[in-house]
């Protein structure tokens, strides 16, 4: 039986599927919007609130040990933006070698280097201060918003769960990764604001933006191989 290719345009359904993603990219955007403004203004209430929440999780984490050795460990080796990058480019590579899949690793490399474009280049915009501990249990550089390693997270974990579910993944392993997914990026981002190194609205902001990528990087794709017309042109 001949497989179907892996850059096969999407069925006729898909044109409805792209605009349920171009209405989510639109709402993401507009909440990344509205969390950029308000923390780019220092809103009273908003830095009140992480203020609170900050000051609670940090005192957990001094008490804390054993928990915040844990959460150490996992952010520094299993949700690090490097170690996620890394995973974004060997699914890139699978693609190549058993799919020959170029177009579709060639869309997963650059979506995720336009979401550690788009990270950098907001740190360097916003430039907002990290939190400040007279006992600090971590320590991180470079700006606070939005949080790269919830944002990294958000990315690579949200472009491979989409990729799977367009390889028509099977029940138990599509279940599996969303039950993966939903750990790996809500964990990325809370062992930030147990350590202290982040408000709560900076991985707020990294998971909006993350998931934005997402849906515009899916958007694109779509898009694109409807335009391609045809069985295998993608591979052109």
């Amino acid at each position: 039986m001949r497989r179907t290719p892996t850059d096969s345009p999407p069925r006729p359904a898909d044109h409805r599927t792209a605009a349920r993603t171009a209405r989510v990219a639109l709402a993401l955007a507009a909440c990344s919007a509205v969390l950029l403004a308000l923390v780019a203004a220092e809103w009273r209430p908003l830095v009140t609130l992480d203020g609170d929440i900050a000051r609670t999780t940090h005192r957990w984490a001094v008490t804390e040990h054993g928990l915040t050795r844990v959460s150490r460990i996992l952010t520094d080796w299993v949700w690090d933006p490097l170690t996620m990058r890394l995973v974004c480019a060997a699914a890139a590579g699978w693609l190549v070698w058993r799919h020959r899949a170029w177009w579709t690793a060639l869309w997963l490399v650059l979506a995720c280097a336009l979401g550690t474009a788009l990270q950098q280049s907001l740190k360097a915009a916003v430039g907002r201060p990290r939190p400040v501990w007279p006992d600090p249990v971590d320590s991180a550089h470079y700006a606070a918003f939005p949080s790269g390693h919830a944002m990294t997270a958000t990315v690579v974990c949200g472009l491979l769960l989409w990729l799977l579910r367009h390889l028509g993944a099977g029940r138990i392993l599509w279940r599996t990764a969303v039950a993966v997914t939903v750990v790996w990026v809500l964990g990325a981002g809370l062992t930030r604001v147990w350590l202290g190194v982040h408000w709560p609205s900076d991985v707020l902001g990294g998971w909006l933006l993350g998931a934005l990528v997402v849906s515009l990087a899916a958007l694109v794709y779509t898009r694109g191989l409807e335009r391609a017309g045809g069985p295998g042109a993608a591979h052109r």
